[in-house]
C-alpha cells in the first residue's frame, strides 16, 4: 500500500482529515496492543470508558500537583513541597509494586489526539480491530485502554488506527491529556534554544 492508500471499505478522508487538524501528543510510552473483535459490544466499551475516565483523572491529578510546584520560599510552601516529594515517591513505589518495569510493555513511539493514533511497525495485530494499552510513567499501573480499528497502513509499516467512539467527556479528557504534553513538549524545546 501507498502512504496515502486506505484499507478498503473503512477509510474516510474526514477521520484522517481530522486527526491530522487536532494537536497531537507523541512521544516514547509504554504501549501494546491486542486484538479486539470489531465492532466491539457497547458494555465491553462502557467498561473501557469508564477505566478511562478513572485513568485520566489520576494522570491529570498527578501532573496538575507536579505544575503547581511555584516559587514561595514561604515555610508553609517548602512543607507543602516535601510532603508532594513524599508523595510521588509513594505513587513511585506503588506503581513498582503493582506493575514492576520488568514486565512492561516496551516503549514505543506513537503519536495520538482523540481521534485516533499512529501506531510503529508491527504493534498493531493482524485483523481490523485491536485495543491499544498505553501506560504512562506518572501512573502505569493504569493503562488508557483505547479500542480502535485500522484505517490506514503506510509504506514504512506504521498503521492509523481510529477510536472507537469516546463520547465528549472522555473525549475532551483525552484532549487536555494531549495539549498538556504538547505545552510540556514546546516549553521544555523553548528551554532549550534560550
Amino acid at each position: 500500500m501507498t502512504s496515502d492508500s486506505m484499507t478498503p471499505g473503512s477509510m474516510t478522508p474526514a477521520s484522517w482529515d481530522d486527526f491530522e487538524q487536532r494537536v497531537s501528543c507523541e512521544e516514547s510510552l509504554h504501549a501494546d496492543c491486542e486484538p479486539l473483535a470489531w465492532p466491539p459490544p457497547p458494555a465491553q466499551l462502557q467498561q473501557f470508558s469508564e477505566r478511562n475516565a478513572n485513568t485520566l483523572a489520576a494522570i491529570a491529578a498527578l501532573e496538575e500537583r507536579r505544575a503547581d510546584t511555584g516559587e514561595d520560599d514561604s515555610p508553609l510552601m517548602q512543607e507543602i513541597l516535601r510532603m508532594d516529594a513524599k508523595l510521588t515517591m509513594l505513587v513511585e513505589i506503588v506503581n513498582n509494586l503493582l506493575v514492576p518495569g520488568s514486565v512492561l510493555p516496551p516503549r514505543q513511539l506513537l503519536r495520538f489526539n482523540a481521534t485516533g493514533a499512529i501506531l510503529p511497525a508491527g504493534l498493531a495485530p493482524a485483523g481490523d480491530g485491536l485495543l491499544l494499552r498505553i501506560r504512562f510513567d506518572l501512573c502505569r499501573s493504569l493503562p488508557l485502554e483505547l479500542a480502535a480499528r485500522v484505517e490506514r497502513q503506510f509504506d514504512d509499516g506504521r498503521v492509523f488506527v481510529v477510536f472507537a467512539p469516546l463520547g465528549d467527556v472522555l473525549g475532551d479528557a483525552i484532549e487536555r491529556l494531549v495539549f498538556r504534553h504538547h505545552r510540556r513538549k514546546v516549553a521544555g524545546a523553548r528551554q532549550l534554544i534560550g
